[in-house]
């Protein structure tokens, strides 16, 4: 999944596209390697040195396509999707072909079936009187004076800042960039650096980002409650791999191997400790 504005920010991601307009479609032809585009910067998704779930999941795809493993990386900046997955100069190929994080609802490419689902969580340091919190409702039931006193992390522009302006609380928020011009800036910032040194009391950040960044700070002790949906605001999203549009036995191909090694995947983002949630309907696939 590409950086912040699809890591802390799903419902911005289309910022990052860099206009409306649909690559022209592409025949599907032979591949010579299995190419990748991602952030070099970004876990715990994607970096240079391949220590990101996505990584590992390009890994197995891979290997089993009998294929080597390619990667183009480019920071998320805006038009991530145009310099990466749609740029072609005459005559040469594309710089990648797949995307392996992308909301499943995101039009700028054509998306796969969803193959995980994760929601946005609030995130505390354990025995700072937060303990008793299990959700967000928990969070709008503390004695007034107590609620507003709270700093709270959140990207701004994301559904955390938009839930405390719903809840008439964004004197209490923190705003955090959600695309920053430091090529070194990194999602996790707000988990690592702030909250764990007790800059602000909590952070409501995309779940996979959460349960990485909580999971390697040793102390404190760091909680992880999940943020509850409202009509109108959603907090848990399925995400998706994305591929040229016009390319469907590509994309065919892809979905088949989301299905053949799903359990090697969830097992995969299991030990990100990506926090995984059912879909609304109980008959659709995660």
């Amino acid at each position: 999944m590409t950086k912040a504005a699809w890591a802390m920010l799903v419902p911005a991601v289309l910022v990052c596209a860099g206009g409306a307009a649909r690559a022209q479609p592409a025949p599907d032809e032979a591949r010579t390697a299995f190419r990748v585009c991602q952030d070099p910067n970004n876990l715990p998704f994607s970096n240079v040195q391949g220590e990101g779930f996505e990584n590992k999941i390009a890994e197995l795809f891979a290997h089993d396509l009998g294929l080597p493993l390619d990667y183009f990386s480019f920071p998320n900046r805006l038009a991530f999707i145009r310099n990466t997955l749609r740029y072609k100069l005459p005559d040469q190929p594309y710089r990648c072909d797949v995307v392996l994080g992308v909301p499943a609802d995101f039009d700028q490419v054509s998306a796969t079936k969803p193959y995980y689902r994760s929601t946005y969580v609030l995130v505390f340091p354990k025995g700072r009187g937060l303990d008793a919190l299990r959700g967000s409702d928990d969070l709008l039931a503390l004695a007034p004076d107590k609620l507003r006193a709270l700093r709270i992390g959140v990207g701004d522009r994301s559904p955390g800042s938009l839930w405390l302006a719903r809840h008439e609380l964004l004197e209490s928020g923190v705003p955090y960039p959600v695309m920053s011009p430091d090529p070194d800036a990194y999602p996790g910032q707000i988990i690592e650096r702030d909250l764990a040194q007790g800059k602000i009391d909590a952070a409501i950040v995309w779940g996979p980002i959460a349960g990485y960044f909580a999971k390697r700070v040793r102390s404190p002790e760091l909680v992880l409650v999940p943020m509850k949906s409202e009509p109108g605001l959603p907090f848990d999203y399925a995400i998706a791999m994305g591929v040229r549009y016009g390319e469907p036995a590509w994309k065919q191909q892809i979905e088949g191997l989301l299905v053949k090694h799903r359990e090697a995947i969830l097992a995969i983002l299991r030990e990100y400790n990506v926090p995984l949630v059912a879909p609304p309907a109980a008959t659709a696939s995660q």
